[in-house]
């Protein structure tokens, strides 16, 4: 049985290194040999061996006996995983994958809105009047309403009543935190609560239509604030070039 320390420099090494892929450190030089990394990080071959599986298992590289150990192209990566997709927001420059990120929200968030207004799941959208009010009571607290928001959307996902999307809790909490921060920070302010209230009653009215059409305005504003944010930022690149 591998012990809890083992376990935990393995996903320390794995964090590292999959932040050092994502980064593209390795773009040139190929990924490190296992003696190198042990050398490096000052951990044993065991405990290298297991966070190079965890990495290989988020597609991040693949290893091949007397081949060794390569970086995959994006393309493969596991883009779903919550590590992965933290350390693609975490990186400079990346309002791209923000941009990608809110397409993904706005193809699944109007759909589940408008489910819960029709499932009526009364504890599930007391939920989300408890996201909603946490925002508004936290409202001079950044982290805490951060928090409030995360709840509110997820509690969404609940409501919806559909399996698959409650499934994306990890995906869109971890995410989340990172792309209201930026959109936060472009707008210049936290979230309307006026137009997440939108949702909340259009929901309790289990009007599905409205429900939808509230919850991909948000979106839609928070689509064009990125958008915004890339071409401002494409524009100063083209200005130093």
């Amino acid at each position: 049985m591998r012990s809890e320390l083992g376990v935990s420099l393995a996903y320390g090494l794995m964090r590292s290194l999959g932040q050092s892929i994502v980064t593209g450190e390795f773009d040139r030089t190929g990924f490190p040999t296992e003696a190198a990394l042990c050398q490096r990080f000052g951990a044993s071959r065991t405990v290298m061996r297991e966070a190079v599986k965890m990495l290989s298992a988020k597609g991040l590289v693949t290893s091949r006996q007397r081949q060794g150990t390569r970086v995959e192209p994006v393309e493969n990566w596991n883009l779903l995983d919550p590590d992965v997709l933290r350390w693609l927001m975490e990186r400079p420059f990346s309002n791209k994958i923000f941009l990608e990120f809110t397409q993904m929200r706005l193809a699944i968030e109007p759909t589940a809105a408008a489910l819960a207004a029709e499932v009526q799941d009364k504890l599930a959208i007391a939920a989300i009047r408890e996201g909603l009010e946490a925002m508004v009571a936290h409202a001079g607290d950044q982290e805490a309403a951060l928090q409030a928001d995360i709840d509110f959307h997820v509690a969404i996902l609940k409501a919806s009543g559909n399996p698959f999307f409650w499934r994306l809790k990890p995906l869109i909490t971890n995410a989340l935190r990172l792309s209201i921060t930026l959109t936060n920070q472009i707008a210049g302010h936290t979230a309307s609560i006026a137009a997440h209230e939108a949702i909340l009653v259009a929901i309790e009215k289990g009007d599905a239509a409205g429900a939808e059409r509230a919850s991909e305005s948000i979106l839609r504003e928070s689509l064009n604030l990125i958008e915004a944010a890339e071409a401002a930022v494409e524009a100063r690149k083209a200005q130093n070039a």
